[in-house]
Order: C-alpha cells, then structure tokens, then sequence
C-alpha cells in the first residue's frame, strides 16, 4: 500500500517524520471498500423521511467494518501474513517486578521478538506528555500501577500466540519480589471553584472564577491530600482570596441558622469498565523499503494519536526512527470516552518498528480490556447545602470531591474540573464553594468516559435534593422549579449559558406524565401483591464540548448532483455519517452520495498551521499568531465530549453553505431568468429544498441535478472546504468573493470552481474566541429529566424497572433515530451503573487480569423496561436552532432518579453505588 504523493504532503510534521491520515477505504482496491465505507443514500433519502442510518444496512449485515476486522491480507500491497502481539501487564503493584518467566513460553509457545522497558530506553522511544510515566515497568521496580505493561511479545505464527495467550491468563508468568507497597505519586490535580452573587441576579458577583481565574491551592505539603485552608504554606494569593470567601460559605452552612435547613451527606460511586463492544486493536507495518510505518488503527482522537506516535519515535535511534508515518483509520465499535487519547496505539507502533518487514496485529480480547483499558472515575463526594425553610430556595452550596485517577493521569484533571463546575446541576445557587482532586492510585488508569465526571457529581446533587424536598416538606418538582436557574442566570463559574435553557419546561412536562400523576395509587395498589413500589425523579444539565473544538468539512458537488463529504470526526456509533448528510442536505438539497468519515487527509489546499496551546495562550499571543491567516488554535479535535452533531458537522454545514450561496443559488437565477440586478437575486433566504428540487415563491422549481449540471458549466463554485475552532463560541472570518464580502463562523475556506482545484482564500479579518473564554465552565449545555418507577420483590429484594419517561432538549435533531438510540442506550448505561455494575480498584480488581463478564454485569433486556420506556425530545425553539450534543445528558438523571425511586419504595437512601439485590433484600427485612 504506497501511499500517493498526494498523501504524503506535509499537512503536519511531528518531531521530524512526516505524517499523512486517511480513512482506510481509500487506499483499497475496488472490492474492498463498498465494505468498508458509508455507503451513501442507496435509493432513500434520510433527509427527506427522517429515517435511517447512511450506514443502517452495512452495520446490521456485518458488512461495516472496524479496526480488529482487519489483517495484513486485506490490504493491497502489505505482505500477505500477518504477526501478532501480546501486551503483557502487571497483575500486581505493590511489590517490585523482577522479571518473567519466559521458560514457560518455550518450543511452540515461544515469542519471536520480546520488548521490554530496556529495550525501548536503547532505541530512544518517549512517552508523549501527555501518557508521562514509563510505557514499560522496569525490572527492579514496582509497577505504577495494576495493568502496567511490562513487555511486549511478537509471534510471527498464530498458533505460538494462541498457545502463549492462554498460559499467560493465570497470572502467574510474572515475577515479583520484595513488597514495597504501592508507589506514591502526586496528585493529577486540585481546584477549587467559588463564587458569591451580587445583592441582585443583575449585580455584579462579589466573586468568581471568571472573574479572577480558576485557582489550586499551594502544592509544597506532606498530606496525601491538598490543604484546603487559605493560611497554608506556599499559597498563591490568588488562591487565598477563593479559600476565603469560600471558607466563609462554610461557615455560613456550620452556623446553626434556624431559619435554613442544613444537610450534610457523603455518597460515593464505584469504578466502571466502558464496556464497548470492539476491545481496543490496531495493525502496524514497518516498511523498510519505503522507511514508513503504515498503521490501522481505530480511536476517538485520530490527530492526537498520529501526533503522538510520531513524538514516540521522533528521536529514537536508526532504525527505529522512520521516516513517514501514515495512518489509516476504520469505524470505531463504540468508545464512550475510552478511545479518546488511548495510549494503546502507542504499543501499536512499537510492535510494528521491532519486528521490521512483517504486518503485526496488536489487539485486546476482553480480559486484556479489563486490564488495561481506561475506567470511569470512583468519586468521594461530601456535599453540604443550606435552604431557606420559608421561601424554599437554595442558599448555599459546598462540596469537597476526591477522584481515584489511576495509575496515569490522562484526563483525571479534566474530570475533576467537569464534575466540580456540574456539581449544582440545574440549580440558581448565590454561594458556592467546591474543591476537587484527582489522585494517583495503584488502579487502572481512569480518564475520559461517558458523563466525565458529571453523572458522579450531579447523582450525589440529585440524592440530596430530593432529601431536601422531603424534608421541608416541598414536592420534588415544585422544588426544583423553585430553585432552576434561569435563561439568563449565570453559572457556578460566574458566566451564563449562551445556549438556550428549557429546564422548567422539562419539568412541567415530569410533573404532568403519568407515571408522576400516579405514584401514589400505584404504591397503594402494588403494595397488596407484597410489592414495594416507589417512584424517583431527577433532572440535569449536561455540558457539550472541551472549549478548543475543531471542525473540518470538506463537500463537493458534482455535475450529476453527487455530494460528497469529508470531516475529521469520527463514527463509532453516533450516527456521525447520516448527521453529516443530513445537515449538509439542508443546504444542497440532496443526501451525500459518499461520506467519509475519521479523513484528515484531504484539507491541504487549507495550509493551516498552528501553534501553542489553545486552553493556556494569553490573549497577547494568540493576537499575534492570528496575522498569520494560515493559523489557527488547534486543528483537529478528538470525537468526544458529545460534540458529533454540534462541531463534528459544523465545518461541512459551512462549506455547503457557501457552495449554495456562490454556486446552486447563481445557477438557479440563471436558470429562472433573473438577472443579478433584479431584487430577486438577493432573495436566497427564502429559497427552499424539496425532494431534491429547489424552490422560491412564484417560480417553478429547479432539480437539483439542472442546477449542479449549470453550476459545473458556468464555472462557478462546486466544492468548499472549510475549518472552525470553537472555544466556548465560534471563530468567525471575513472572505472577499469577487464584489462581496462573505461572513462565516469558520477561520479557513478554500474553493473549487466547477471541476477544477481547490484554491484558498485567505480570510481578511478574524475574530477567534477571547482567550478569556476557558475562564468559562458550562456554555453550552442540553437538559434532560427522567421519571422512574420500580417494584421491588419483599422476599427476595429484586428490583424491576416498571416504567420510565426521559424528556430531553437538543435543539435540531439531525438524525431523530440515532438520538432517540442515544436515549435508550443512555437509559441502559444509567441503569447498569446504578445497579449492577461495579469494579474493586486495587487488588481484586480488573488490574489482576482475570475479570471478564462472567463477573462483570452489564444490563441486559430483563433488566430494562423495554416496552414501558417513553422517550420524548423537545422541539427546536426555532427552525435554524443548532444541534445540541446530548449524547451523555440523556444517561445521567436515569441514576439519581432510580436511587429516588429506591427511597420512595424502601424509606432507605443509600449512599453510594451500585445498590444491589443484597443491599435492598438487607433493608428492607
């Protein structure tokens, strides 16, 4: 497979080695692709009916195909065989490793190739920044972490490595020695939020974090956790003015008032696997003759993970150093977060460069999974709220989070920061006080996954509550709406949300369902068949992006009408293929004839460059870096945070945007007629797509294919390609086109005329997002309200899910199926983390490399309601509304409102997770 020369342009270089990215079907011969890409709208149109997946057929056939489908085989010019390798890891951390017993993998077992930490210290490799800690335990030391891998192992026959894979699962091949305990690392990191309101919702705060700047408390001490107290040693003074006040807030909350009620509970929730369907594989090839490294690989974050391979190897040793990098990247089966910055495609490419010439497959089954991949963040939380007792709104608020991060940091200090800034959900709160820290432990790496941190803080939220409602006494919703923070109120940060906010029509709509309207005479009625029925409510905020978002889009438009469309986001089950389609079709008419997706590969005629780091440049630099008019903040941005339909199809949207106004809409005058001086000619507003043909008041419409066909002859504009940054806003440009200056929420634009080249236009002015802005929390956020009714068994404890209502917003709807699967799948998630699913961090955990589902329960169909679950999304606000990410709201009040359904039916609130069938047998005898 030889890359084109088109391909191996610089877009990027890293650490000296060139980089080229694609999707994998561009590189295959004729009968291999169909399988392996969008297919396209196959007779049907999505747009139109507003059904179905572009890649609907090829996933339910098992046509689509993802990264562990893949062997060197399958790839023209690779060789034909394919190697493999195993990842072998630490079962233990608390004693030093000296070694392993490779007697034990002797005559057919026995490895061809055996990487171990020595052996990439000899070759130059580096760990990028960002996955800092050693890639392989040395000898001699004691592991980071359970799961730390040790060595890799090559087999050039299958059958050594089936054989080797099967005597190694009992964890008995590594070696340990003396017993040290675990290792002691520093925390990944502290803050605290704090904020007090002015005397009105119009006054200026007396404090807050965008104001002044998040701030963390002195790092010089000697206790496992940060000195909270603003009179510590080494304490910034900035820090000490939020310690301050906040120390005030907690005060205020200690002081006995009577006229508030003040609770002060702990809850605590449990380690999770991601549970995705596809365990983590990726094929590499290091090819000697063309001194590149040809990878296949399926992630979340496609740019980072090549930038990060390239970092690895950029100043390793001849000849281990190649000379290009080229990446190609399959579907994704399923990530949640865990694909996002996985440092298993590290391990991908070491394979690859220590057994030079040969195809070698790296890729987990699930035990390996357990082992090594990324988990959910076990959370301590203890949260005080205080309530006026006679008006029933919320005065006060404090909470103090200390996150298990695991044995890397990855995202941990990410998380800490999402879950603190989500920690009052929904609620208009004047004083605030939250610290938070994420601490290295000896457990499996923790980092990014569904809810980030959220799900953790908003369920302990949403406990306390609806205690608070109970104890007052306020119905639920009626307290809730009491306290809802308002379109224009501003966050725990200080800033308000710049998206619209629908919380109290969520709750209108909870507290007139049914399943609300009749709890009590369900409770009465169920109660004479011996069993216990209670109903629980909950309603949340969730965030969409990670305030340095990027989007690339690029569409053409062919003579025939054929679309095509190109982004760099990623498909791994969200739909992001027919979102992309159907987004672009609001503008061209017409369902793309090919999408690709996960292509970071085809925007050179952008020449983008960029520089710094887009969460930390002052203002001063990145107004000098923007004279640049090849520059941007960042470039390409992982699929995470729910950010598919809201930045992953913005750069496409764009360019079909600009393809409409400066080729279909000319082409259509001239096929109507009008003449550019007519009034007319400016009308383009009112025109509008139906069954591929364009229409305006009083004219006849036009097909699309006529008006492609006249666009392509007249020479006018046929494709676009388009990038924009967001952080917290979005970058907006200026472009001369001939006579007009054209405005758009994007900062590079490049254009093709009927069928020739792309050709740049560089912006003449730019407007990127003040620096200021990653002072912000939550921006943009989606909200979501979920009813539950349950029946637990007297006798036995068993709890069954009797009906659920979820009632979400998330402004238009590209794809109503996938959100409406989004919802179910979200419901699923929320039911198996309240309920069933669960793994010890240390010892006895997934780090020891013997967990798989046979002890790991996920739900099933029998634990959902699977005919008795109601799904109802909102409405746009208005037409043009943008699309929500939503994808993570949907799961997080199903928690809370099954433990408030739990206490409803039982009188007992528990305070952490999961709450099994034992625990509820044992409070309810």
């Amino acid at each position: 497979m030889r890359p084109s020369r088109r391909e191996f342009v610089k877009w990027v270089t890293a650490s000296g080695i060139s980089l080229s990215l694609s999707r994998l079907g561009t590189a295959q011969e004729a009968s291999f692709p169909a399988r392996a890409s969008l297919p396209g709208p196959q007779h049907w149109n999505p747009a139109a009916n507003g059904a179905g997946r572009i890649d609907g057929v090829a996933k339910v056939t098992g046509a689509k195909l993802y990264a562990s489908d893949f062997r060197a085989v399958d790839l023209p010019g690779w060789p034909a065989t394919t190697s493999h390798a195993i990842l072998v890891r630490a079962p233990d951390a608390t004693h030093v490793y000296t070694g392993m017993d490779l007697a034990r993998l002797g005559g057919p077992s026995k490895p061809s190739v055996v990487v171990t930490a020595e052996d990439v210290a000899k070759i130059g490799a580096r760990a990028p920044e960002f996955y800092a800690g050693d890639l392989f335990c040395p000898i001699g030391r004691t592991p980071l972490y359970m799961g730390q891998p040790v060595a890799l192992l090559i087999f050039e026959r299958f059958d050594a490595f089936d054989r080797a894979r099967l005597a190694l699962r009992n964890g008995t091949f590594i070696k340990f020695g003396e017993e040290t305990g675990p290792v002691v690392a520093s925390d990944y990191g502290a803050f605290r939020f704090t904020r007090v309101a002015g005397a009105t919702p119009e006054s200026p705060d007396v404090y807050s974090p965008v104001q002044a700047g998040w701030v963390s408390p002195g790092r010089i001490q000697n206790t496992a956790l940060p000195l909270w107290t603003p009179f510590a040693k080494e304490t910034p003074p900035s820090y000490a003015k939020a310690a301050i006040h906040g120390d005030q807030i907690r005060a205020d909350l200690d002081a006995k008032n009577p006229a508030w009620l003040v609770l002060d509970r702990t809850f605590e929730t449990q380690s999770v696997d991601p549970m995705f369907l596809e365990p983590e594989s990726g094929l590499g090839w290091y090819n000697r003759k063309d001194d590149s490294l040809e990878l296949v690989l399926g992630v979340q974050s496609p740019y980072e993970a090549a930038q990060s391979i390239a970092f690895l190897l950029g100043k390793a040793r001849p000849p281990f150093k190649p000379s290009h990098v080229n990446t190609q990247f399959t579907y994704v089966g399923g990530g949640f977060g865990g694909r996002d910055h996985t440092p298993f495609v590290l391990y991908v490419a070491l394979a690859a460069m220590f057994l030079p010439g040969q195809p070698v497959r790296l890729a987990h089954d699930r035990y390996q999974q357990f082992q090594g991949g990324i988990k959910r963040h076990a959370i301590k939380m203890r949260s005080r709220i205080g309530i006026d007792r006679e008006t029933g709104r919320i005065q006060a608020f404090a909470a103090d989070h200390v996150l298990d991060g695991g044995g890397l940091a990855n995202f941990s200090s990410n998380v800490a920061v999402v879950a603190a800034t989500a920690a009052i959900g929904i609620y208009d709160i004047p004083k605030v006080d939250v610290t938070t820290v994420a601490l290295h432990s000896h457990g499996v790496t923790a980092g990014s996954m569904r809810g980030y941190g959220t799900l953790q803080t908003m369920t302990a939220l949403e406990l306390l509550i609806d205690e608070a409602a109970t104890a007052l006494p306020l119905d639920p919703i009626e307290f809730r709406r009491r306290n809802a923070l308002k379109p224009n109120g501003r966050t725990m940060t200080g800033n308000p949300y710049s998206v619209s906010v629908r919380t109290t029509e969520i709750l209108d709509k909870l507290e007139m369902h049914l399943i609300w309207r009749q709890r009590a005479e369900e409770k009465l009625r169920q109660q004479q068949n011996g069993m216990l029925v209670g109903t629980g409510v909950a309603c949340v905020t969730k965030d969409y992006g990670a305030g340095a978002d990027c989007s690339l889009g690029r569409v053409e438009l062919g003579a025939d009408g054929a679309i095509s469309i190109y982004c760099d986001h990623v498909e791994m089950g969200n739909g992001i293929g027919t979102a992309l389609a159907n987004r672009v079709a609001i503008h061209l008419g017409g369902v793309a004839d090919e999408v690709s997706v996960a292509r970071v590969d085809t925007y050179d005629a952008l020449a983008l460059v960029t520089s710094g780091n887009s969460y930390t440049m002052d203002q001063k630099t990145q107004d000098a870096a923007e004279k640049n008019p090849h520059w941007v903040p960042a470039i390409s941005s992982p699929t995470s945070a729910s950010i598919g339909a809201h930045v992953g199809t913005h750069a496409a949207a764009e360019a079909a945007r600009f393809i409409f106004r400066f080729g279909l809409w000319p082409a259509a005058l001239e096929l109507w007629h009008i003449s550019p001086t007519d009034p007319r000619a400016g009308d383009w507003a009112l025109a509008h797509w139906k069954d591929r043909q364009l229409s305006i008041p009083g004219l006849p419409p036009l097909p699309l294919q006529e008006i492609a066909a006249t666009a392509h002859a007249r020479h006018l504009v046929t494709g676009a390609i388009a990038h924009g940054f967001s952080r917290w806003a979005w970058s907006r440009a200026r472009f001369q086109v001939g006579a007009e200056s054209y405005r758009a929420e994007i900062d590079a634009l490049a254009v093709r005329k009927g069928g020739g080249k792309f050709e740049r236009l560089d912006r003449v002015s730019v407007i990127f997002p003040p620096t200021d802005n990653n002072r912000f929390g939550t921006v943009y956020t989606s909200m979501c309200g979920t009813l539950v009714r349950i029946e637990i068994e007297r006798a036995t404890g068993a709890l069954r899910i009797a009906k659920a209502y979820s009632v979400f917003e998330c402004g238009q709807a590209l794809v109503p199926e996938v959100v409406l699967g989004q919802a179910q799948g979200g419901f699923a998630m929320g039911v198996g983390y309240a309920l069933l699913e669960t793994l010890p961090p240390y010892e006895g955990g997934p780090g020891n490399g013997q967990w798989n589902l046979g002890q790991y329960l996920v739900a099933r169909g029998s634990d959902l309601p699977l005919r008795d679950l109601e799904i109802e999304m909102l409405p746009p606000l208005t037409p043009d509304e943008p699309p929500k990410g939503m994808a993570e709201v949907v799961m997080i009040p199903v928690v809370p409102a099954i433990l408030n359904a739990v206490f409803d039916a039982t009188g007992r609130r528990f305070q952490s997770l999961p709450v099994t069938q034992t625990m509820l047998k044992e409070a309810i005898a």
